[in-house]
């Protein structure tokens, strides 16, 4: 019969005694729950404040705006006045609330509100309205979705209503509406409008139907050279425009209207993304005139924080030099 196995002897410390038994960890003693933090405690939403000056018209513009309701809408105030204290005074902001599918416009000015809402209904179905509460009158239109097909019909009316709804149809290349319209004498006729647009020799044909007058359009655009002309019917006005990138900076634009021998040209030369400058000439205003931009031109304030534009032009008029004129935009944007 095999021996049974000895244990091994237990480990002894300095002076000869066993360690004692490691004790059962004791479970950690609750946390009191943190009170939920009062709403003045919390970080107050960022508000962004933008301010433009036209030397032109001596006019200042302000715009405030910061999300409330955690997000979910945007606040917005507006004020404008006269330089100096002259020309407009200082008035009461125009207040709107925004959110993604309702909004109200105050005008304290006008005494009016502009209140707009939109939302979803069965299936696919969507309702949009607006209102003006000083002109008393609003729109009310219903667009629905034509199965999984990209085209839908939309249906809409003015609130209160003054003849029949217009029905429009919307397609992937375009347009057409039908509406109600009175005529000088009284007389109630159907108008038809419409907009069509379609891919022709590498370029985009354009058709604009309105009131028995057309307009095509066709645009060619590569790399280096746009050409857009245009055609008016039935009085068949005719004028092109013209586009040539000479280099990766520097682009020439020119107009031309064949009735009226009016035509314009643009220089545009681009020494970085933040400097670019201009220069043209009017020949229906004889007016000359030099430009140089200070930030991103096309871009907006909403890209960079502490973001500024700044335009400034020089108007020289053809028969009356004496009169030239320095005018600047400045457009700055600070957020808090």
């Amino acid at each position: 019969m095999a021996a049974p196995a000895l244990l091994p002897p237990p480990t002894m410390d300095q002076e000869g005694a066993a360690p004692p038994a490691p004790a059962t960890p004791s479970p950690a003693p609750p946390q009191p729950e943190l009170e939920p933090k009062s709403p003045l405690l919390r970080r107050l939403p960022p508000v962004r404040v933008t301010s433009e000056f036209d030397s032109e018209r001596r006019l200042f513009s302000h715009r405030l705006s910061c999300r409330v309701l955690d997000g979910v809408a945007k606040l917005r105030l507006r004020v404008s006045h006269g330089a100096g204290g002259g020309g407009i005074p200082w008035g009461p902001p125009e207040v709107g609330l925004m959110a993604r599918n309702f909004s109200v416009v105050v005008d304290p000015a006008t005494r009016g509100a502009v209140l707009r809402g939109a939302t979803d209904l069965a299936g696919s179905l969507r309702l949009r309205a607006s209102h003006n509460t000083k002109e008393q009158q609003g729109e009310v239109a219903i667009t629905a979705n034509l199965r999984d097909s990209p085209c839908k019909i939309e249906l809409s009316s003015l609130v209160p209503p003054n003849g029949l709804p217009r029905a429009t149809f919307f397609f992937p290349n375009g347009e057409v509406s039908i509406k109600e319209k009175i005529l000088d004498e009284g007389n109630r006729i159907l108008s038809v409008n419409s907009l069509v647009k379609s891919r022709v020799l590498n370029g985009v044909c354009t058709a604009v139907y309105n009131d028995n007058a057309m307009n095509i359009k066709y645009r060619y655009k590569d790399d280096e050279i746009s050409f857009v002309p245009s055609i008016s019917l039935p009085s068949n006005s005719l004028s092109f425009a013209f586009k040539r990138q000479l280099t990766p900076l520097d682009k020439l634009s020119y107009w031309y209207n064949f009735d009226t021998n009016y035509w314009s040209a643009i220089y545009k030369h681009k020494a970085n993304k933040h400097l670019k400058w201009k220069a043209g000439y009017e020949s229906d205003n004889r007016l000359g005139w030099a430009s140089l931009w200070v930030g991103d031109a096309g871009g907006s304030t909403k890209e960079v924080p502490f973001k500024a534009k700044v335009q400034l032009t020089l108007k020289v008029p053809q028969d009356n030099m004496p009169n030239s004129a320095v005018v600047f935009h400045v457009k700055k944007r600070w957020d808090f």
